[in-house]
C-alpha cells in the first residue's frame, strides 16, 4: 500500500506564501501562519506541497492504517483560503458570528480574511487545538 502523499517536508513556508497568487493570499497567509503558530506554540511546516501545518497527530484511516496529519493548519489556495480545523461542540455558534464563509466535512473556506471576524477566527482555532488536544494527547 502507498504511503498518504501529504506527509512533511523541508519546503520553506516563508518561500510558499511568498508565491502565493492573487498577491491579497501571501499578506493573508502571513497573518493566518502568525495566528496559527501563536495559538498552537508549534512552528509552520509545509506538508506536500500546499499544506501549512501545525504540530502533528497519528490517526487510523478509512483502510485501518495510521496516518499522520497537521494538528491545525491552512492552505492560502487561488479560490479561498482553506483551513484545516477540528470541530467542537462551539463551532456552528462561532461560524455565524465569524463572516462571509462555506464549509465542508473538515474545512473552512474563506475567501477574503479582511470579511471575517479575527477575533473569531482566533476562537475557532482555539477551540480546534483544545479538541485536538483531549482527543490526541
Amino acid at each position: 500500500m502507498s504511503e498518504p502523499k501529504t506527509q512533511p517536508t523541508e519546503a520553506s513556508v516563508e518561500d510558499f506564501l511568498a508565491a502565493a497568487e492573487p498577491a491579497r493570499r501571501r499578506e493573508e497567509g502571513r497573518i493566518l501562519c502568525a495566528l496559527m503558530q501563536e495559538v498552537t506554540g508549534e512552528a509552520p511546516v509545509m506538508w506536500g506541497p500546499s499544506i501549512v501545518g501545525f504540530g502533528r497527530y497519528t490517526y487510523v484511516n478509512t483502510s485501518k492504517k495510521p496516518a499522520d496529519w497537521p494538528r491545525m493548519g491552512f492552505s492560502p489556495r487561488k479560490a479561498a483560503l482553506t483551513l484545516y480545523l477540528a470541530s467542537t461542540s462551539q463551532t456552528e455558534a462561532m461560524l455565524t458570528r465569524l463572516g462571509p464563509h462555506t464549509t465542508s466535512v473538515a474545512c473552512l473556506y474563506i475567501k477574503r480574511l479582511d470579511q471575517v471576524d479575527m477575533g473569531v477566527l482566533r476562537d475557532l482555532c482555539v477551540a480546534s487545538r483544545d479538541e485536538m488536544n483531549r482527543r490526541y494527547p
